[in-house]
């Protein structure tokens, strides 16, 4: 018989979260990693809160919401407290009740900041790659890096003369008014955004667009292309280099030599010849465009040279999850640091996609 359509709710639930995802759901590996990262990082959390007070919202349980908010491309806070609010999914993995409220968008917003403060995106990142499980699926001998723009949260227009001397907003305009930068000149020296002072005007070759932009950078171990650092600098032409550099120091130290692989930009003697100082073999790709390249015979001739070549192109699979997926192509945040800690976040995001399938694999 045809079962009656009943619009009146119940006056008790008897729902069971645990019950209502399924077994072979890929956030029960994924959320499996991240509790126990989280509990790694139980003493970092309580040195961020005051001992007494009225209780704010769980770290654990911001950083969880903020997972979800990139897992699936959700680009507000505003959005993800909606989500929140009717997903029993969602719950399930931040570890709410069904009876329980969500959070305001302001107070989840002004509880995140607090975050910042403990540099807890890259702890958070170096608890997930220290688990076991996760460890020995990396390579501490093949490393590549590379970066790319983020985009600010800023307008061309609030691009401004340092010394004050731009002419006044035209007249019934509005906040949003026409303006013609034709015919000036405008550089970081002599200007800068008044929305997000710290972001820079940078183009990344010849013939591309001039954008106010941060750059992102990221150090994959070719093992399984996992992003085992990752770094926002502000946006200029060595800042490249000086990122890898950085970023592979600490693993450079080490009796044997490890290799690094990176792209033409990257083809300059100052730089090659300090990675070899750090006993790090730099398999960078040769740039010959009118000039010669530091990286000789010595380097190319070994097979390694072409397999690093092949794989360091997977560090873009990488960069396009986090531009797109996770929402950092163009930043909601202001400043380096916020922006900064975001792009972090979401390089380990990427990795706790991935996780879960490369382990099943190696088992």
């Amino acid at each position: 018989m045809r079962g009656g359509d009943n619009r009146t709710g119940e006056l008790f639930s008897y729902v069971d979260l645990e019950a209502r995802v399924r077994r072979d759901h890929p956030l029960r590996a994924i959320r499996t990693i991240v509790n126990e990262a989280l509990s790694a990082l139980e003493r970092e959390f309580a040195a961020l809160y005051s001992p007494i007070g009225r209780p704010s919202i769980p770290p654990e349980k911001l950083l969880r919401a903020m997972l979800l908010q990139a897992f699936y491309s959700i680009r507000s806070e505003r959005l993800l407290m909606e989500r929140l609010e009717y997903d029993l999914l969602f719950r399930w993995f931040v570890g709410i009740g069904v009876d329980d409220a969500a959070w305001d968008h302001s107070v989840f917003s002004k509880n995140r900041d607090r975050l910042l403060e403990g540099d807890i995106a890259a702890k958070f990142l170096a608890a997930v790659l220290a688990q076991p499980k996760v460890k020995k699926l990396l390579s501490s001998d093949h490393f590549s890096v590379d970066g790319t723009l983020i985009e600010v949260w800023a307008s061309m227009k609030s691009v401004k003369p340092k010394d004050g001397s731009g002419e006044p907003p035209a007249q019934g305009g509005g906040r949003n008014a026409d303006a013609d930068f034709h015919g000036q000149k405008r550089s970081n020296d002599t200007h800068a955004s008044t929305t997000d002072p710290d972001a820079r005007l940078y183009r990344k070759g010849k013939g591309k667009e001039t954008k106010l932009c941060f750059i992102g950078h990221g150090l994959m171990e070719n093992r399984h292309g996992l992003l085992v650092d990752a770094c926002l600098t502000q946006a200029d032409g060595h800042a490249e280099r000086v990122a890898a550099l950085h970023m592979i120091e600490s693993r450079a130290d080490r009796p044997t030599a490890i290799t690094l692989g990176a792209d033409k930009a990257y083809d300059a003697e100052d730089f090659v010849n300090e990675l070899r100082s750090m006993n790090v073999t730099p398999h960078v790709a040769q740039n010959t465009s009118g000039r010669s390249s530091a990286i000789d015979g010595r380097t190319t001739r070994h097979g390694g040279y072409a397999a690093s070549q092949r794989i360091r192109k997977r560090i873009e699979e990488a960069f396009g999850w986090i531009k797109t997926v996770a929402g950092q192509e163009k930043t909601s945040f202001r400043g380096r640091d916020r922006v900064g800690w975001a792009f972090t976040f979401a390089a380990t995001a990427y990795n706790l996609v991935r996780l879960p399938k490369l382990i099943a694999e190696t088992g």
